[in-house]
């Protein structure tokens, strides 16, 4: 429907700039064009006025600034057929019609601004019962007037129903269908515009959707009947915003071809301000030539605009530049008819406005812009996305290879590290165990019961270091338990009797290697010192949590209790090794005799794998 909508309306306009008259051709008899009627006028506060009248002539321009009433009579000619009808092309504001002396329509209530009949054309349908076959037929119309509103009655059409009806058609399509496309679309347009300027907070967008919003103040204001405020109030804001929504016209084109300075803008605002506060001052003070000057002031900025457009157009050759510059001297063009041939001359109803039109195109080329703008945007987005996501692939790339590089550089240190903790275990452990072991053998004397316990205990301690290779997985019970399996043959073949007391022990996430060589050489360390030194006849191992959750190991025998061993260089490395676990190490006495040897790890599952001491 827009579609046709436009094309009609361009064509007609075209047919109009052409010369070719009217927007409404004239149709073949029998209709008959009615254009001059017997008047009696009453404006207010002025003499009435009675005669012959010229219904091409407005009331504005005979009563500038005053309302009124008047009174129309229009004699018809004899009903010929039974069908005839009267196109009113425009009549208002309110009226009542009567047919010899019968009221057929009343449009609105006399003297009641809350309604103006004259925003569409009137079509009237005659009753054959009314019309007279044997004489003439008196119409009287009359009419109430609201100053600067364009009322009083224009020219009429008489005739066939059927030969009416598509001029009736045809000014409904110019001025109320189109008006109510152009004001359905421009809201839309103003819309999404308003949307994109307050995502994208760009002043192109923020000026189209003003222009836009203006200009379907103005449309509704062509097809609504009932203002939204009273009058004249209602006609200082639409005049107000109509001047806007030209001089932002200005303004966009002139950004959209980066062609807007500085001295541009305020002339442009300057303009804008001017026309809007003359528009207000019409109204307010009943002056119509204020407001005519006001519509005169945009007509240099529309010929500034389309110079500097036509400039554009001819030095780049872009497409968009000679597009809007075809329609600025469109708008121009229209403008100018508007402004003398409408306003200033005469308005008989059938001499439409073009400028609407015109303006509705340019609107629709600005929405072609702002959309190529988002377009172009949202490719820019795009580019600038794909741009970063590549960045991003490329550094995860090198991340990844980095993180690999550094894993395997890890693994490296982690098998070399390991290496180097075996390689000193078994050199401080088993290795000085077995030097030990050759300097008894060289001995003259050898004492085969010293020589069996320290090759015992050089076995016992690489069976801990391979032990402590094994994976505990955060078991700490069976770590003990491996250990109780090393320790029971040697406790045994000492004549020593174990008691193994183990308590419900929480995983151990922190338990390395490391941590559990350490838990092994010190509960083997204090195993090897009751053996040596303590003289007793009993071990008891005990394993538990406290109240605040560490773990405590416990060695206690039944011996003579502390002694020199306390002191000695495998107490200091248990201490050591204590202290590489982040644990508290306490030798004291047993009750009711031996000593107890008692290992305090008190957060095992957040503890760093421990250093060797």
């Amino acid at each position: 429907m827009l579609q046709r909508l436009l094309f009609r309306s361009l064509l007609r306009l075209a047919l109009a700039l052409a010369g070719l008259g009217t927007l409404l051709p004239c149709a073949a008899e029998p209709v008959r064009e009615i254009d001059h009627a017997w008047a009696r006028l009453q404006p207010d506060g002025a003499a009435v006025v009675e005669g012959e009248r010229d219904l091409g002539r407005r009331w504005d321009l005979d009563f500038p600034g005053l309302g009124g009433r008047a009174l129309y009579r229009v004699v018809l000619p004899p009903r010929t057929r039974d069908d005839m009808a009267l196109l009113f092309s425009r009549l208002g504001n309110q009226a009542e019609i009567r047919l010899n002396g019968v009221t057929l329509r009343r449009l609105g209530v006399l003297d009641d601004p809350t309604y103006d009949a004259s925003k569409a054309p009137q079509l009237l349908q005659l009753p054959a019962a009314l019309l007279k076959a044997d004489g003439p037929n008196e119409l009287m119309i009359e009419v109430s007037i609201q100053r600067q509103r364009w009322g009083g009655l224009s020219v009429m059409h008489y005739g066939p129903e059927a030969e009416v009806w598509p001029m009736f058609d045809r000014l409904q399509d110019w001025r109320q269908t189109s008006s109510t496309v152009f004001a359905a679309s421009l809201a839309i347009m103003g819309g999404l515009a308003t949307l994109l300027w307050w995502r994208q907070r760009d002043a192109l967008y923020g000026v189209f959707a003003l222009s836009a919003w203006l200009g379907m103040v103005r449309n509704i204001d062509q097809i609504q009947p009932e203002p939204w405020l009273p009058w004249p109030l209602w006609g200082a804001l639409v005049a107000a915003s109509y001047a806007a929504h030209l001089a932002l016209i200005c303004q966009f084109t002139l950004m959209a071809l980066g062609r807007l300075t500085r001295a541009m803008t305020w002339g442009v605002w300057g303009v804008l301000g001017s026309a809007a506060l003359l528009a207000a001052a019409s109204f307010a003070w009943a002056e119509p030539l204020l407001w005519t000057l006001g519509l005169a002031a945009l007509v240099p900025l529309g010929l500034v605009t389309v110079i500097i457009v036509a400039q554009e157009a001819w030095t780049s050759r872009r497409t968009i530049a000679l597009v809007l510059a075809a329609a600025g001297v469109l708008a121009v063009v229209a403008g100018v008819h508007d402004l003398l041939w409408v306003r200033s001359v005469h308005s008989t109803g059938l001499r439409l406005t073009w400028m609407t039109h015109v303006v509705f195109c340019f609107a629709l080329i600005m929405a072609g812009l702002v959309a190529d703008r988002f377009s172009r945007s949202v490719a820019a987005l795009r580019a600038s996305s794909d741009e970063l996501a590549a960045r991003v692939r490329q550094r995860e790339a090198e991340l990844r290879s980095a993180f690999d590089a550094l894993e395997v550089q890890q693994r490296q240190r982690a098998v070399a590290e390991e290496r180097q903790r075996i390689m000193r275990e078994l050199h401080d452990g088993v290795g000085a165990h077995l030097v030990g072991l050759m300097h008894l053998v060289q001995r003259p004397q050898v004492d085969h019961a010293e020589v069996e316990q320290l090759a015992r205990t050089a076995l016992d301690d690489m069976r801990v270091a391979v032990d402590s290779l094994q994976g505990a997985e955060g078991d700490l019970t069976t770590v003990l338990a491996m250990l109780r399996h090393r320790l029971e043959p040697r406790l045994k073949a000492a004549g020593l009797s174990l008691a193994w007391e183990m308590g419900d022990l929480p995983e151990t996430d922190g338990l390395s290697p490391q941590s559990v060589l350490h838990v092994q050489r010190i509960v083997l360390e204090a195993v090897t010192n009751v053996i040596r030194h303590a003289q007793a006849h009993s071990v008891t191992i005990r394993a538990e949590t406290d109240l605040l959750g560490a773990v405590v190991l416990s060695v206690v025998d039944d011996g003579i209790g502390p002694g020199r061993a306390e002191g000695g260089l495998g107490v200091r490395n248990m201490r050591s090794r204590a202290q590489a676990l982040g644990a508290q190490l306490d030798i004291e006495p047993a009750s009711p005799a031996g000593t107890r040897v008692r290992l305090r790890w008190p957060r095992p599952a957040t503890s760093a794998a421990p250093h060797a001491p």
